[in-house]
């Protein structure tokens, strides 16, 4: 039995960019920062190619942006295709089944919220407008 599972964790390095094939399949790519944990050659931080198809691709175009904290699950992939002069080239991504939001919204880095809301104090609620049939969750 052989096994292809990736499991990363890691920051939006830009957002998602959705688009179509020729057939109308939705497909997204993006990139994670990834932290090793050490440094080697300079660098702490790998810099993961993603890609994600059909509803996956529509949730992550919909849901995510830069700087986001994720955690994507899926398989490596290396593809061969041939450069405007003709070599051939490699690149080697992971293919995501799932996509995870890795951190509550408050504490997402510069995704849309003001950072200079106060916090609720303990028991207290906050009401959600609009239709709950538009949260991911």
């Amino acid at each position: 039995m052989m096994l292809n599972k990736v499991i990363l964790m890691g920051r939006l390095t830009k957002d998602p960019e959705l688009r179509h094939t020729q057939s109308g399949l939705p497909v997204v790519s993006f990139s994670l920062a990834v932290d090793r944990g050490f440094k080697a050659d300079g660098q702490s931080v790998d810099f993961i190619n993603i890609v994600a198809w059909r509803n996956t691709a529509e949730f992550v175009a919909k849901w995510f942006s830069k700087g986001q904290l994720v955690a994507v699950s899926g398989r490596l992939q290396a593809r061969t295709y041939k450069d405007r002069e003709g070599s051939s080239r490699v690149i080697t991504e992971v293919v995501a089944d799932e996509v995870y939001f890795a951190e509550k919204k408050r504490e997402a880095v510069g995704i849309g919220f003001d950072e200079t809301e106060p916090a609720l104090p303990a028991g207290e609620f906050e009401a959600i407008y609009g239709e709950d049939g538009e949260l991911p969750f």
